[in-house]
C-alpha cells in the first residue's frame, strides 16, 4: 500500500508539473480532494497529515489566530500556495508525501480559469440543465479540455476575461452545475482520490481552455447591486467596480472577493490608489481593519507588488 501512495504522489508531481508548464497554478491534494498540507495555523493537536481545508472559503481564522494568506512563508494555506514555479511545486509535495493528487487554482493570469462542475449525484441531469441554458440564453460550448470525475460527471475548462471575477457557486447557475471561480480550484486530471483517478476526456488533452462565451459570463457574474454611498471618485471608474464588488460581498465571501478585487488593482497599475478604498469596503461588509490590510498585502505579493 505504501508503494502504491508512493507511485501516485510520483505520478500527482509528474501531472502537477506538467500542468505548470501550461501555465496553471497548482497544489498537492490529499485523497480526500482537500489540500494536503494542514494550515500552520491549527490547533497544535490536529493530526500532522490531516488535510487542511481551503483557506479561501473560510471568512475568518481559528480564534486568537491572526488572518494569514501565506504571509508567514509557511506552505499550508490552501488555493494560496498555487504556484507555477516547479521547485516551489516540488517543495510542496516533498513536505505532502501522502499526496495523490494536485488542485489547480481558477481565477489567476495567464489563464484566469474557469471551471464548470457538471454533477451526476442526487440524480441531477446537469449535461441537460446546461444544455437547456445554453438554448435559453443562446450560447454553444467551444471544444475544450474536458476533465472526467470518477462519479462520472464532467468538469469543463474555460477562461474568463482580465476584467471579470467569477464568484464559486453551488447550483446557483442550476441544479447540479457548480461553478469554480476566483478562490476556488479544480481536481487536476491524473489526480487519484478516494473514489478514482480523474482523467481527460478523449480527444480533449491537447486543447487549450475555450474563452468563456459572453451570454454564459454574463450569467456567472454575481448579480449587480444598488451603489453603496460610501464611494471613491479619485479612483475612477474601473478602480470604483472593484470597490463595489467587495462591497457586495456575502458573508464567506469577503475575504475571496477582497483578495481578487486588490489583485485585479494591482495588475491594473491602481493597487497602492486602491487600497484604502479597498480596505474601507471591507470593513463595512464586516472584517476587521487589520484583516482587509493583510489580505491586501498578500495580494500585492501574489502580483509582484510591495505590499
Amino acid at each position: 500500500m505504501a508503494t502504491t501512495d508512493r507511485q501516485a504522489t510520483t505520478l500527482a508531481l509528474a501531472h502537477a508539473l506538467s500542468a505548470a508548464e501550461r501555465g496553471l497554478a497548482v497544489i498537492p491534494l490529499s485523497r480526500t480532494k482537500l489540500p494536503a498540507l494542514r494550515s500552520p495555523h491549527r490547533p497544535s493537536n490536529d493530526s500532522p497529515h490531516s488535510p487542511s481545508p481551503d483557506s479561501s472559503h473560510r471568512d475568518a481564522p481559528e480564534p486568537a489566530t491572526p488572518p494569514c494568506h501565506g504571509e508567514c512563508g509557511r506552505p499550508g494555506h490552501g488555493v494560496y500556495d498555487a504556484t507555477t514555479d516547479p521547485a516551489r511545486i516540488r517543495e510542496l509535495f516533498a513536505a505532502a508525501p501522502w499526496a495523490t493528487g494536485y488542485g489547480i487554482a481558477c481565477g489567476l493570469p495567464p489563464h484566469r480559469l474557469i471551471g464548470i462542475d457538471l454533477d451526476v449525484k442526487a440524480g441531477t441531469d446537469s449535461t441537460s440543465a446546461l444544455r437547456e441554458l445554453a438554448l435559453r440564453h443562446l450560447f454553444t460550448i467551444p471544444p475544450t479540455v474536458v476533465v472526467l470525475t470518477p462519479s462520472g460527471g464532467r468538469h469543463l475548462w474555460l477562461t474568463g476575461p482580465p476584467d471579470a471575477v467569477i464568484p464559486n457557486s453551488a447550483s446557483r447557475l442550476a441544479p447540479g452545475i457548480d461553478i469554480r471561480g476566483a478562490g476556488g480550484y479544480l481536481v487536476g486530471p491524473g489526480s487519484r482520490t478516494d473514489h478514482g483517478v480523474y482523467a481527460t476526456a478523449p480527444g480533449t488533452a491537447h486543447l487549450v481552455p475555450a474563452p468563456c462565451p459572453p451570454a454564459l459570463l454574463r450569467l456567472l457574474l454575481p448579480p449587480p447591486r444598488p451603489p453603496h454611498p460610501a464611494t471613491h471618485p479619485s479612483v475612477g471608474n474601473r478602480g470604483q467596480g472593484l470597490v463595489q464588488f467587495v462591497l457586495a460581498a456575502h458573508e464567506g465571501q469577503r475575504n475571496t472577493r477582497l483578495f481578487w478585487a486588490a489583485c485585479r488593482a494591482y495588475e491594473n497599475g491602481i493597487g497602492r490608489a486602491l487600497r484604502a478604498p479597498l480596505i474601507d469596503a471591507a470593513v463595512h461588509t464586516g472584517l476587521t481593519e487589520h484583516e482587509a490590510r493583510a489580505t491586501i498585502a498578500s495580494a500585492a505579493r501574489m502580483t509582484g507588488h510591495r505590499p
